[in-house]
């Protein structure tokens, strides 16, 4: 898809800023190690790879960060998204004023020690915890979906994350592995809930119908589900959630009925989405559109390339099929994926930014 005018000119300004110029040198000035890669799958390095990744730098607070408070991001843990996961880390310390003050909660499905030693080795400061997620939650309520990638156990992870993380932790900030922040994480954070369960950006102008099956249309009693709310789709790869509220009203139980109810009789698509929508869409405080420009993947079948959408940006998604490193790597990159590049830690990385 080729890209619009106005699109070639944002990126125009954004590859040619100092900042940008500052990280592309970093980038190629930097020597590569030897590492295995398999189609830009991240794989256990042999003992004598100590870390795939180059050390990121440490970033320290500002001087009014003193009385801030901590901030909760959790994101899933896997070596497949490996990559992704160190890049989006790096953006949102780069970015925060108060870095010192975020904590990182990871998921994980499995107990890998090469990834924890390659998180570790690149963000030596780094504050985090890594929790197991058992599979065997999910095992019997997934159902295929149209890609294969979203019918992972460790894509449900997020409907059980109240349950796994500690109880003194009250909110928490939900983050995809394929996606950049390039703003202050902290005004996301902040973002007055308003006595709802979870805030995520809302859209209301897309058609919602196509998110659920005929079957689940034409049956009254299911469809009655929205009646009194009006449903907007929302991703949920970005999302606030208030962890002890939904601990409190019981959603992740919610979601898994909706599950079992999927198992039966087929009512949609697309994976770990559709229960959030279910139960929760009509229902959320609605967050600016720039902190998610999301879509930057493409579609869900072919990954084709898309444009950024008008208007500001705060963070960067590319979720669908594509993702920016396999399309750096094969050469044959998006535009937008060159806006992701400068966070890509990958040690034998070589990008190429050309049109």
């Amino acid at each position: 898809m080729a890209s619009s005018p106005t699109t070639r000119h944002r990126l125009a300004g954004l590859l040619s800023s100092p900042f940008f110029l500052f990280f592309l040198l970093f980038h190629y000035h930097i020597a590569a190690a030897e590492s295995i890669r398999l189609a830009g799958i991240i794989r256990k390095p042999t003992p004598d790879v100590a870390n795939i990744f180059r050390e990121a730098p440490a970033f320290r607070n500002g001087d009014s960060c003193s009385d801030e408070e901590r901030i909760h991001i959790a994101m899933t843990l896997d070596s497949n998204y490996l990559r992704g996961t160190m890049a989006a880390v790096l953006s949102i310390l780069q970015h925060s004023t108060c870095p010192e003050m975020v904590e990182f909660h990871f998921l994980s499905a499995r107990f890998e020690p090469d990834v924890l030693s390659n998180i570790k080795a690149t963000f030596p400061y780094l504050k985090f915890n890594v929790y197991r997620f058992d599979s065997n939650k999910v095992r019997g309520k997934i159902s295929k979906s149209i890609r294969q990638a979203l019918d992972q156990p460790l894509n449900y992870a997020r409907i059980y994350l109240a349950d796994i993380i500690p109880s003194d932790v009250k909110r928490v900030l939900y983050l995809d592995s394929d996606l950049v922040v390039v703003d202050d994480v902290a005004k996301l954070w902040k973002v007055d809930l308003q006595g709802k369960v979870l805030a995520a950006p809302e859209y209301c102008h897309a058609n919602f119908t196509p998110y659920f099956t005929n079957v689940f249309w034409s049956d009254p009693e299911l469809s009655r589900t929205f009646q009194g709310r009006k449903p907007c789709y929302f991703n949920t790869g970005v999302m606030v959630v208030d962890v002890e509220r939904w601990r409190q009203g019981g959603y992740t139980k919610k979601m898994e009925e909706w599950m079992k109810v999927q198992k039966h009789k087929r009512i949609y698509h697309l994976g770990s989405l559709p229960p959030f929508l279910l139960v929760l869409a009509g229902d959320i405080t609605a967050v600016d559109h720039r902190w998610n420009q999301h879509g930057l993947g493409g579609d869900n079948l072919e990954g084709k390339c898309r444009s950024l959408h008008p208007g500001p940006i705060s963070l960067l998604h590319w979720s669908g099929k594509g993702k920016p490193w396999l399309r750096l790597d094969s050469r044959k990159p998006c535009t937008v994926d060159h806006l992701w590049a400068p966070y890509d830690l990958y040690r034998s990385s070589a990008h190429y930014f050309e049109e």
